[in-house]
């Protein structure tokens, strides 16, 4: 066999029944968690990093360094970029300001990876292939995540754009899905409590043992068993504690114990009586 007249790097899966090579030029614009993350896995799965956009050149040419093929810069006039899909990886409110502010390349694709913005949101860009790239998971620089197993929710102004970005999430992931604005909202505010919340109660907890010169390392069993019982019988069912019981005197004493913070003794009250409430029904 004589050498491949497609070029390297590359990745081949099945798609709509046929057998493809798509090895897609991305350009990514921010340099934050997901932006981290996204490049890797994508550079990892084939693709080619063409470019970083930060509005901070330094930060643009720093997070650069690790793809050999990247410029970098800190311009939004980049319609001599070369790249077939523009990823926005940047906060969610400045999303709407860029789109509109960007030049990009004749029949270019752009996308934005918030949870929290509708597709309209794209609606002053340059171009009418536009949509949305997803990745439903807490990212922090440095500490890997398996792309395999995180559901990309994806959603297009357009079937050539859907089409594209779906080919790239399954060059990623096993978990791609069209998912609507409406949906990938609710998707995101069910994730804040899930993911957002239970971590900050994690902090909550490690405070309260650390006052008392305890590690937080003696409640990780049972925060494990909580979470597999979660996945294993569903939340609902897995629910324990002295408000599901009623035990109205722990729940005084302990309420009690947290007046020197009263901010958080309110927000136990308050969850306490929404577990309450909830089972009662």
């Amino acid at each position: 066999m004589g050498d491949s007249h497609f070029p390297k790097p590359f990745q081949w899966f099945y798609y709509n029944d046929y057998l493809r090579l798509v090895t897609y030029r991305i350009a990514i614009l921010g340099t934050g968690n997901v932006a981290w993350h996204l490049a890797r896995a994508l550079e990892n799965a084939g693709h080619i990093i063409t470019h970083i956009y930060n509005r901070d050149a330094e930060k643009a040419k720093k997070f650069g360094l690790d793809y050999f093929s990247a410029s970098t810069g800190n311009s939004l006039s980049l319609s001599s970029i070369n790249a077939d899909i523009f990823i926005l990886a940047i906060s969610d409110d400045s999303i709407e300001e860029v789109a509109s502010n960007v030049s990009l390349p004749e029949n270019a694709i752009l996308c934005h990876t918030s949870g929290s913005k509708p597709l309209k949101v794209l609606g002053y860009a340059p171009t009418e292939n536009i949509g949305v790239f997803y990745p439903l998971q807490t990212f922090s620089k440095g500490k890997k995540v398996d792309f395999n197993n995180i559901p990309i929710c994806l959603e297009a102004e357009n079937r050539f754009t859907l089409e594209a970005l779906r080919a790239l999430g399954n060059s990623i992931s096993s978990k791609t899905q069209e998912i609507s604005s409406q949906q990938r909202q609710a998707i995101h505010l069910a994730a804040v409590f899930a993911c957002n919340f239970t971590n900050h109660m994690f902090t909550v907890a490690q405070s309260i043992l650390e006052n008392q010169e305890m590690s937080f390392e003696i409640l990780k069993p049972l925060i494990v068993e909580t979470l597999n019982k979660s996945f294993e019988i569903g939340p609902e069912r897995a629910q324990t504690g002295p408000a599901i019981r009623q035990d109205l005197k722990t729940l005084d004493l302990q309420y009690d114990s947290l007046k020197a913070d009263p901010e958080l003794a309110e927000i136990y009250r308050l969850i306490s009586q929404h577990i309450i409430d909830y089972y009662a029904n």
